[in-house]
């Protein structure tokens, strides 16, 4: 029994041993093999991608990157403008003992809130006063009465502009009425007819930013029947009244005189506003209108009149005459060196040379320039040195004349020599005043410190201290960088200055550069996203033809 174990035990093993031998001659056989069909053969080299396949694949990288960056940091700025950090609130005193000066600034416009951004409001008490509780981006507005921009795209709201400054901002809803130089008071009554309030707000400092309201040159007629291009309010009273016209005409006969009347669209004013309106009303027609009631399209008139030899007098001679070769050839009728003496509620009387010509009119707009509100001019009638119909008398440092010690004003409200009232110079002359009110609070913390100290040594360093900050403050100067104008067909105009060179460009490239610096003005990321939307919806899916 043993024995036949033993036997069955050594066969396993013999046969073990002869399997293993099996595979190593085979494992031999199939190496010889392998090196015998790779005699003969050559070594793979890689093939080298082509030029332009490197090309594509590197622009792609370099797209994908760019298209992540940009998202990533569109996304950064979008949330931190809507998640703005904890502010300084306002206080009696700052943490030394000094006392802060309270400052009121007036209007919400360029001026207005080009100071908001810039200044760090926790040097002061800031009061914001104005009847309109958001920013109105203007260089836009002529595009909103026929749905090329939304007037939501170009708002921003007052809140997130106080909300964003370093210090607490307190804001009123209320129009200025009243300013006393002498006891540093504003008189404000508020803009809203459910909260009906009147009060009186004491300011250390005053910033007058309230803009200007639309001139009628005293000519019979204008307010009572024309439409103003400056707040949204007439934005939507224009709009309405271009579709109004319009479906009534399309009740009317081909050859009613009515409806030719309906149909023809008065511009009165050659200057930005009024070209860029009337270039915009010629897109719509052209590129809308056309498509959905080509009969009214072909009889709607846009006319633009101007007292001038020529329209956009601010830009080069060659830009001016392009925008008027342009224009001819949109057939808008251009009336030159023709001046408006009546308007009643049907026709515009106007004349040229010694001729006079009656214009009838189905929508008439009024864009010709500026005059004062009320209470610049009751300001202008407390001051002597207050002597101009054009605006506060301001001099070289933004300092109202006659209350030099405690109030600026800025914007389209004032009148010195050499400044136009554009959003530009308003906006240069708010960030010198940025630095100005700077050095004014480091200026009154040395005043105070003076006040306190009682050692002869350190006040004559202080006052010495004092001297050198009231010295370098320089006057305001101008830097003018250019001027823009749309001017239809998706053209525009610009004089560009760069240093001491200047730029005429005109064309369809220049409508890019001028989208673009629109674009780059606006205030916020999300006005930019919402004017891009705008644009990019009108390109693919036209205007909207509803009222």
């Amino acid at each position: 029994m043993f024995a036949s174990k033993s036997v069955v035990a050594s066969s396993r093993a013999l046969n073990a041993g002869a399997s293993s031998a099996r595979f190593a001659r085979g494992a031999r056989f199939f190496s010889s093999t392998k090196s015998i069909s790779n005699i003969g053969q050559k070594a793979v080299v890689p093939v080298k991608p082509s030029l332009a396949r490197r090309v594509v694949s590197t622009t792609l990288k370099v797209s994908l990157a760019a298209l992540l960056a940009g998202t990533g940091y569109v996304s950064y700025e979008l949330y931190r403008e809507a998640n703005p950090p904890p502010q300084i609130p306002q206080a009696a005193t700052f943490a030394n003992g000094s006392p802060r000066k309270t400052l009121v600034v007036l209007g919400t416009g360029w001026g207005s809130v080009s100071l908001l951004k810039h200044l760090d409001t926790s040097l002061y008490n800031v009061i914001v006063v104005s009847p309109r509780n958001y920013f109105l981006f203007t260089p836009l507005l002529p595009s909103t009465p026929v749905g090329t921009v939304e007037l939501k795209s170009i708002v921003e709201p007052v809140r997130s502009i106080t909300r964003s400054s370093p210090g607490e901002v307190h804001y009123y809803e209320a129009e200025a009425k009243d300013i006393d130089p002498v006891a540093k008071t504003v008189r404000i009554k508020s803009a809203t007819k459910d909260h009906d309030y009147e009060l009186d707000l004491n300011y250390d400092y005053l910033v007058v930013g309230v803009g200007a309201q639309p001139t009628t040159f005293g000519i019979p007629g204008v307010f009572e029947n024309a439409s103003f291009l400056k707040e949204i309010p007439d934005a939507q009273d224009i709009r309405t009244k271009i579709m109004n016209n319009i479906e009534k005409a399309a009740t009317l006969s081909a050859n009613d005189p009515e409806r030719k009347r309906l149909l023809s669209f008065v511009v009165v004013g050659g200057g930005p506003t009024g070209v860029e309106f009337a270039a915009e009303l010629q897109d719509y027609v052209d590129q809308d209108l056309s498509k959905w009631i080509p009969e009214i399209s072909k009889e709607i008139k846009v006319t633009l009149v101007e007292a001038l030899p020529n329209i956009l007098n601010m830009f080069d001679k060659s830009l001016w005459q392009y925008a008027q070769d342009l224009f001819a050839m949109e057939k808008i009728d251009v009336k030159l060196k023709t001046m408006v003496k009546n308007v009643n509620s049907t026709t515009i009387t106007a004349q040229c040379g010694d001729a006079t010509e009656d214009i009838p009119y189905g929508l008439l707009v009024w864009a010709t320039g500026n005059a004062p509100r009320e209470v610049s001019k009751n300001l202008m009638a407390k001051l002597e040195q207050q002597n101009s119909r054009r605006g506060l008398l301001i001099n070289d440092k933004m300092q109202l004349l006659g209350a030099e010690d405690s109030i600026w004003a800025i914007g389209d409200c004032t009148f010195f020599p050499g400044l136009f009232p554009t959003a530009q110079v308003a906006h240069q002359e708010a960030e010198y005043l940025t630095e100005t009110l700077k050095q004014q609070y480091k200026i009154d913390q040395l005043k105070w410190e003076i006040s306190k100290t009682t050692n002869a040594t350190e006040t004559s360093k202080l006052h010495s201290k004092l001297d050198r900050i009231v010295k370098q403050q320089k006057p305001f100067k101008y830097n003018h960088q250019g001027t823009l104008a749309y001017i239809g067909s998706e053209q525009a105009i610009a004089d560009v200055a760069v240093g001491e060179s200047k730029y005429q460009m005109a064309g369809s490239f220049t409508f890019l550069f001028w989208k673009s610096a629109y674009l780059g003005m606006c205030l916020s990321f999300r006005n930019r996203i919402l004017v891009a939307m705008d644009w990019a919806k009108v390109y693919f899916l036209g205007r909207d033809s509803s009222v």
